[in-house]
C-alpha cells in the first residue's frame, strides 16, 4: 500500500492508503478526525466538506493520491477551541438540530466568507445551497452566516 505525506490542519502526517482512497476515509479511519462526516458519497450533500488550500471541497470525491502538495483543513483545524467567527455565530444563533451536517455547513460558510466579506442574503443562499440539512435549519444557517460575516469584519 502506498504511503503519502499530507498537510492536515497545519501538520505533516504520514498515511498508508490505496491511491484511490477518498480523503474522507483517510481523515476518519487513518487520522481519527471524525468531524468530517460521510453523507452521500457522491459529493452532493456537503457533509464531508473540508478546505483544500482554503477552498471548500468535498472530501468523499478527492483521492488521497492527488493531495501531496495541498493544505487540508478539517473542522478540527478551523480553530483550536471553537472560537472561529462562524463557529461562534453557529452557537449564538443555535443553528443545529441533529447536528450531522453542521461541520460541512461551517466549513462551506467559513471558506465563502473569506472571499465574500459582506454577503447579501441571496449570495449566502447561493453559496450554501449545495449543503443539505435533513432538519431544514436553512433559515438559521443563513442568519448565522450573516452574523459571522459581521464578526469577521
Amino acid at each position: 500500500m502506498p504511503n503519502y505525506i499530507l498537510n492536515v490542519n497545519g501538520k505533516q502526517v504520514a498515511v498508508s492508503a490505496d491511491e484511490d482512497t477518498p480523503l474522507l476515509w483517510v481523515l476518519r479511519d487513518e487520522l481519527n478526525l471524525l468531524g468530517t462526516k460521510f453523507g452521500c458519497g457522491i459529493a452532493q450533500c456537503g457533509a464531508c466538506t473540508v478546505h483544500i488550500n482554503g477552498i471548500a471541497s468535498r472530501s468523499c470525491q478527492l483521492q488521497v493520491s492527488i493531495l501531496d502538495d495541498v493544505k487540508i483543513t478539517t473542522i478540527e483545524g478551523l480553530s483550536i477551541d471553537g472560537e472561529h467567527p462562524v463557529q461562534e455565530a453557529w452557537k449564538e444563533i443555535d443553528v443545529p438540530q441533529c447536528g450531522y451536517c453542521q461541520t460541512g455547513q461551517i466549513m462551506t460558510a467559513s471558506a465563502f466568507l473569506v472571499e465574500n466579506k459582506h454577503p447579501s442574503e441571496a449570495a449566502i443562499r447561493a453559496a450554501m445551497q449545495g449543503n443539505i440539512c435533513r432538519c431544514a435549519s436553512y433559515n438559521r444557517i443563513e442568519k448565522a452566516v450573516l452574523v459571522a460575516s459581521k464578526k469577521m469584519s
